[in-house]
């Protein structure tokens, strides 16, 4: 549970202690901790009944997590305009205040939701469950995560995704997996992104943030990749047909 910087209660999730709600007492009313792992408990619930929707309208869900200003959201719109033609794709994002990041998104084309979390520093399942009611699941094959941009929290709370997506921008440090480990350990992909800034950095080395990941038996695939170019959105793409395509052949059959 996010226990590193005391955002565990989120709009999400505050009924569940609330006078009236599930966990509004703990067995002495007053330790903190059990509070933490019902919350925690209650989260991992909330996420396996997620996937279950998900997995029943045939929908590969994946979050998106990087710091601010990685651009989860331009790399969002390059993907949605080499892919929209061979596949429905939804969004759903997440940011403390305004519906900026929706916004760009539908002005491509495709359905978004915005969260606004206010003062909590990440999405957990709760949020997700209730952006579902407005998300036409029916519609899509694909639906992207796009989380509140923070190296910490995030990577604490399963929504139901499949899928982790970690960004790493050449903007930041390259020993950012060293200094944010669990982040980086969840990801099924690591995209360094905004390559194209490369040429005018000298404090960033691919290569030492590959290193980094080594050390933390990172065995993913890792993508330097620009939106901005299109380099590297080749082997991206690539790597999200192929996850769709081993989702749509384990889905069960439906009877």
């Amino acid at each position: 549970m996010c226990d590193t910087c005391g955002c565990n209660v989120t709009h999400g999730n505050r009924h569940l202690i609330e006078e009236g709600g599930k966990h509004a007492h703990t067995s002495d009313d007053h330790v903190a901790i059990e509070v933490l792992e019902n919350l925690l408990s209650e989260n991992d619930h909330q996420a396996a009944h997620n996937r279950e929707h998900f997995e029943r309208h045939g929908v590969l869900a994946i979050n998106l997590m990087s710091s601010p200003g990685s651009g989860k959201t331009r790399l969002l719109e390059r993907t949605i305009d080499h892919l929209k033609e061979r596949y429905k794709i939804g969004v759903i994002e997440g940011d403390l205040e305004t519906e900026n990041d929706a916004q760009r998104i539908r002005d491509k084309g495709v359905p978004a939701v915005q969260i606004t979390t206010g003062t909590a520093c990440h999405l957990d399942a709760h949020m997700i469950h209730q952006a579902l009611h407005q998300t036409p699941l029916d519609e899509l094959d694909l639906l992207f995560i796009e989380n509140v941009g923070n190296l910490v929290c995030p990577a604490s709370f399963d929504l139901g995704q499949h899928l982790n997506v970690t960004l790493l921008s050449v903007t930041e440090g390259d020993d950012k997996p060293a200094k944010y480990p669990v982040i980086f350990r969840a990801a099924d992909h690591v995209l360094i992104t905004k390559s194209d800034l490369l040429p005018l950095l000298d404090d960033f080395d691919p290569d030492n943030a590959g290193q980094a990941l080594q050390q933390l038996a990172y065995k993913n695939p890792i993508t330097l990749v620009s939106a901005k170019s299109d380099q590297g959105m080749d082997e991206w793409l690539n790597w999200l047909e192929a996850q769709l395509s081993q989702a749509t052949a384990t889905e069960p059959a439906t009877v």
